[in-house]
This record gives C-alpha cells, sequence and structure tokens, in this order.
C-alpha cells in the first residue's frame, strides 16, 4: 500500500464522478443518484482499507516518515525571480492518527448524506456535481501536509456549500448561504496572511544544499528552519507571531463555530437541505478544530501554552452558551445546531488542557459528534419530509405512531447527552479527566460540566414534547421508516453504540500521535526558545 496513490485516489474519486455526472443527460436523475452513492460507498471502501494497512506503532509530528501512505512530488516550482529567489510548493498528502479518524469520518458522512440526498427533485445533475467537489475539497483538508495545498481544499470545500444552501435550501436560503460566504472567506483571509507570513520566515533544505521559502507544514513546525530575519520568526525580536496566532486561531474558530464567531451556523443548518446539514454538521464543524491541532498547536506551541486558559474558557462558554439556547428554541432543527455549537466546545476543553487525556477525548468527540450530530439531523429530516414542519409543540405521541424511528431517536438523543455504553460518553469523559488534571483550568471544567446537565435538560424535553403524550390527530396516519432510511440511521446506530462499548477500536487508533503532539506543545524548549512577543 505505501506505493499505491490511495489519498490521492480517495481525495479525487469524487471528481471523476462528478466529471462523469456533467456529461450524464440531466434526464437520467436515478442514473446520476445511483452514481453518486457508488462514488462516495467506494471513499468508505477505500477509507476502511486505510485502516486495515495503518500502522497504530507510527509516532512523530514533525517528521516525514512518521505519517504514512505519504505521495510526494513538486508540483509548482519557478525559479529565476530576484527577491523571492524559488518559488517551491509540493503536493504532499500523508496521514496520522489525528487525520485518520476524520478520514473514516468525512467517508460514511458523505455516503449517508448521499442516501439522504435521494429525495432531492430540483436540478439533480447540479447539486449531486457539486455534492462531490464539496466531498473532495473536505478529504483534501484531512490529507494535505503542504499549506498551500491545505488552504486550496481548505477555500475548495466554500463554493459548493455556497450553492447547496443557497440553491436547494428553505425559504430564507439566500441570507443563510450569503452569511456562510461572508463569515467563512473572512476567516479565509487571516488564515491566508499568516500562511504568507509562515513562507517567508521558514526554510527548506533542497538536495542540492540550496534552501527556498516553502509550504512544507512539517518544515514550519521545526524551529530550527525559521530564518532570524523572518517576520514571523521565532528569533526575530520584533516578529509578529503573536497576532499570527491569533488570526490563525480565529480563522478556524469560524468554522468550528467558536463563540462569538457562532451566528452563521444556525441559519446555515435551518436553511440547508437535511443532506447538507448532515456534512456541514459531520464534518465541516471539524475542519476548524482539526486545523488547530494540525497547524496552530505545533506551529507556534509557545503560545498555545501562554494561552491555554483561554482557549479552556471560550470552550466553556460554547458548551454552557449553546446548551442554553437549545433549551429556548421551538424549531427541532434550530435547537440541533445550536446544541452543535455546545458539543464542539468540549473539544476545544480538551485541546486546551494539553494532556494526553483531553486531546484524546477532544479528537474521539469530533468524531463522535460528526456521526451523532449526523443521525440527530436525519432524524429531523425524517419527520420533516412527512410533515413539512419543525415545529417543537407541533407533534406529540409520535412513539405511538412511528415505534422504530422512536426507537433510532432514543438512541441519537441519549448518545448526546452522553449515556454510557453510547459513544459520546466516553469523549466527554476524557475530556473531562483531561481538563481537570490542569490547575489553571480545574474551575472552568467544573463549570463546563454545567453542559451535561442542560443537555439533557433539552433533549429529554425535546423527547417529552414530540414523541410522548396524546398523539396529535394530525399525524394519525405518518408511516414509519423505509429501506432507505433503515441503510441511512441503521450504520450510524451501530457505530455509536459500538464505540461505546469498545472505544479503544478508535482511541488505539489516535493515541500515539496525540502523545507525540503533546510531547511537542508542551517540551519546556518551546516556552523558552520560541517565545518572541
Amino acid at each position: 500500500m505505501s506505493e499505491f496513490p490511495i489519498l490521492s485516489l480517495i481525495t479525487f474519486l469524487p471528481v471523476l464522478g462528478m466529471i462523469i455526472i456533467l456529461f450524464l443527460p440531466k434526464e437520467q436523475p436515478k442514473t446520476i443518484k445511483y452514481l453518486s452513492i457508488a462514488i462516495t460507498g467506494l471513499q468508505v471502501i477505500m477509507a476502511f482499507v486505510l485502516l486495515a494497512n495503518y500502522n497504530y506503532g507510527a509516532a512523530g509530528i514533525n517528521e516525514e516518515n512518521s505519517f504514512q501512505f505519504v505521495e510526494k512530488f513538486r508540483w509548482i516550482h519557478i525559479t529565476g525571480i530576484s527577491w523571492l529567489g524559488t518559488v517551491k510548493v509540493d503536493y504532499f498528502l500523508g496521514i496520522d492518527g489525528l487525520s485518520m479518524p476524520m478520514i473514516l469520518l468525512t467517508a460514511i458522512v458523505s455516503f449517508i448524506a448521499a442516501l439522504s440526498s435521494w429525495t432531492i427533485d430540483k436540478s439533480v445533475k447540479g447539486y449531486f456535481a457539486l455534492f462531490l467537489l464539496l466531498d473532495t475539497g473536505m478529504m483534501g483538508v484531512f490529507v494535505a501536509l503542504d499549506f498551500f495545498l491545505f488552504y486550496i481544499f481548505w477555500e475548495l470545500m466554500l463554493l459548493p456549500m455556497y450553492f447547496l444552501i443557497g440553491i436547494w435550501g428553505g425559504p430564507r436560503k439566500e441570507y443563510a448561504a450569503i452569511k456562510f460566504f461572508i463569515y467563512t472567506l473572512f476567516g479565509s483571509v487571516f488564515i491566508l496572511l499568516v500562511m504568507i507570513g509562515l513562507y517567508f520566515s521558514a526554510t527548506e533544505t533542497l538536495a542540492d544544499g540550496s534552501k527556498v521559502f516553502t509550504f512544507n507544514m512539517l518544515v514550519m513546525m521545526n524551529p530550527a528552519n525559521y530564518n532570524s530575519d523572518g517576520i514571523l520568526s521565532a528569533f526575530n525580536p520584533n516578529n509578529l507571531r503573536f497576532i499570527a496566532y491569533i488570526a490563525l486561531f480565529a480563522g478556524f474558530a469560524i468554522k468550528i463555530p467558536m463563540f462569538p464567531f457562532h451566528t452563521w451556523l444556525p441559519d446555515a443548518h435551518v436553511e440547508a437541505p437535511t443532506p447538507i446539514s448532515v456534512i456541514l454538521a459531520g464534518v465541516l464543524l471539524k475542519m476548524g478544530t482539526y486545523g488547530i491541532l494540525r497547524v496552530s498547536y505545533p506551529i507556534f506551541p509557545d503560545i498555545t501554552r501562554d494561552l491555554m486558559w483561554y482557549i479552556a474558557l471560550f470552550g466553556m462558554i460554547n458548551i454552557i452558551y449553546g446548551a442554553l439556547v437549545a433549551l429556548a428554541q421551538k424549531d427541532f432543527k434550530k435547537l440541533i445546531a445550536y446544541s452543535s455549537v455546545s458539543h464542539m466546545g468540549y473539544v476545544l476543553l480538551g485541546m486546551a488542557s494539553l494532556t494526553t487525556a483531553g486531546v484524546n477525548g477532544a479528537i474521539f468527540q469530533m468524531f463522535n459528534h460528526g456521526t451523532i450530530t449526523a443521525m440527530l439531523f436525519l432524524i429531523v429530516g425524517v419527520v420533516y419530509d412527512r410533515t413539512h414542519t419543525r415545529g417543537l409543540n407541533d407533534f406529540g405521541g409520535l412513539a405511538a405512531q412511528m415505534p422504530v424511528y422512536t426507537g433510532f431517536v432514543t438512541v441519537a438523543f441519549f448518545a448526546a447527552i452522553g449515556l454510557p455504553s453510547m459513544s459520546g460518553f466516553v469523549s466527554e469523559a476524557l475530556v473531562f479527566i483531561g481538563a481537570f488534571g490542569v490547575d489553571s483550568i480545574r474551575v472552568l471544567t467544573m463549570i463546563s460540566t454545567l453542559g451535561i446537565l442542560l443537555g439533557a435538560g433539552y433533549m429529554l424535553w425535546t423527547l417529552q414534547r414530540v414523541f410522548f403524550g396524546p398523539l396529535n390527530e394530525k399525524w394519525a396516519s405518518l408511516n414509519d421508516l423505509d429501506k432507505r432510511e433503515y441503510a441511512m440511521l441503521i450504520p450510524l446506530s451501530v457505530i455509536i453504540i459500538f464505540l461505546g462499548v469498545y472505544p479503544s477500536a478508535m482511541l488505539d487508533l489516535m493515541n500515539t500521535s496525540v502523545n507525540s503532539l503533546v510531547n511537542f506543545v508542551s517540551i519546556t524548549l518551546h516556552s523558552t526558545t520560541l517565545s518572541g512577543f
């Protein structure tokens, strides 16, 4: 497998599918849908092939040999520019324990979303072409190790998501799409500026002994590769590293979304069609926290340590604020959207702990939130397709009319609450264990535990209002789940329960890489040598 370009294949296979769809006549919507499902299904198979061949013992964070399935070759190489010297950009892909769970998550959620998209009947050809392009952008972010390539994939997903919300969304789709676009683009500008600053601060030594500026993220993680006069060099007393860290963190925080950058999310979720809400909550939010772990932490380890309390503070705010606002919602979909804001706060809290348990819990929470929230949005879509309403007070007694559907709802709701034997419990427990062990953020961690009670409150109250009590006669003729809906909900339920009972299946995958990252960020050398503000 080391010689086979499987990362390129799993990343660009959807683009191949998109090209085929563009040549298919629009009068064949079923063919287009079957092809899209087949393409995303192949991605799932390849993701599990990667998992089967993954070396669990590989360690390291800034060395090329610590990454697996590496693909690297010269992509852009321009010489003769007097003031720049040589412009060098590599096509550099590779994965480790941080990215492997996200690849699995992206493949699974994309396949489930493709199944959910079967009900799309407006401009089917355009929808699935954009859907597959979005799939490539998401997958590329998790495999890219060159910052320039990472940024291209990061921006690539912006355009299809804008149109998927703006064309196939609800009544306020244009507003939601523009708001999403502006927020994300605003954050991307920050990332771009920091990327350019890092490029002119770090150099890579070529085979002939010459040194060139580089976008290689692994080179940027090594303080020995920085120029003394680079604008973001640790050794330049006038450098702007602190400002660069804040700008980069803000760019990623918008995608999480972290308070106060969260306001685009409820609008996007409410107006997006169900499959796109599944993608948005299941994968896109994770790109923000993944970017912080992959880029911000190892490139700016000194500032990460200095600001860990503030990261934990924003994590606590996300947890409490998101839960309180979810408790006040009357729209089913908006409630799930704000619950996402709350649950992503656990990820921030675990990351802020800078402990192996906390960061493991954060990454595990990213995966678990992706599967649980994807299931929650599918559940909302099931009832909305039948009733064309999402008002929590418009239902009542659905458990008697749709018992199987209610069973899946119960699994998803209790997983979101963090019930033992469900995957969400393990990741949240690890986050609290890791964060509580750090003196400086212990009080914030204690306050954050209120999110568990608030989460139970809004989930159980929703369960009571929608599914129990006397049946609303308006819904007396509703049908229970069909075969396609079974195919969407059963795999997610199995994953949630399996990882709740046997979490080592995922934790063993990421543990070695997380240990390397935590040690790299926490080492005393970075607290002294790299301090430049």
